[in-house]
């Protein structure tokens, strides 16, 4: 049976092990057994805008894709982590590695996302069987959706993703 990690953070660091560049999360603005909430301004200098594309900096719809699944991740890590002891600077320590893509369902790109917006992304869990987990998710900028998704997240034995 999975315990409820019961620690709170702002920080999605305190959730996810990904960090910068890679981290595409850099809020979390509201966590629900069935619902994340996160945030992430574009400045303009994230290294994946530079030759995407030059001249007219969009973000990659990979990324996006990618923010939906770091923000399941946060709501798995927070609400589903199956460890009372987790160390997100450490994944060695960590019996599982909480929230690993194993599906995109469907992906629909509505517009564009620019330097100088805020993205919201909104997550929503439709359905946990054991480890695995079912998700929607959408990501909007000046409050307008600009990408919906569905996807599936698993937790699985750290040493199925190191490799040890």
């Amino acid at each position: 049976m999975m315990k409820t990690y019961t620690h709170r953070f702002d920080s999605p660091t305190g959730y996810l092990h990904h960090r910068p560049p890679y981290l595409m999360v850099d809020r979390v603005v509201s966590i629900t057994a069935d619902e994340v909430v996160t945030e992430k301004p574009l400045g303009g200098d994230e290294f994946f805008l530079a030759g995407h594309f030059p001249g007219a900096p969009v973000l990659p719809g990979a990324m996006m894709q990618e923010m939906t699944t770091q923000s399941g991740g946060i709501l798995i890590a927070g609400e589903y982590n199956p460890m009372e002891d987790y160390d997100t600077s450490d994944p060695d320590h960590n019996e599982y590695a909480l929230g690993v893509l194993v599906k995109v369902n469907k992906s629909r790109f509505r517009g564009f996302a620019r330097p100088g917006q805020c993205l919201e992304a909104r997550v929503i869990l439709r359905e946990r069987v054991d480890a695995l987990f079912d998700f929607t998710g959408t990501v909007s900028a000046d409050g307008k959706t600009i990408m919906q998704n569905q996807f599936q997240l698993t937790n699985l034995r750290s040493s199925v993703l190191t490799g040890r």
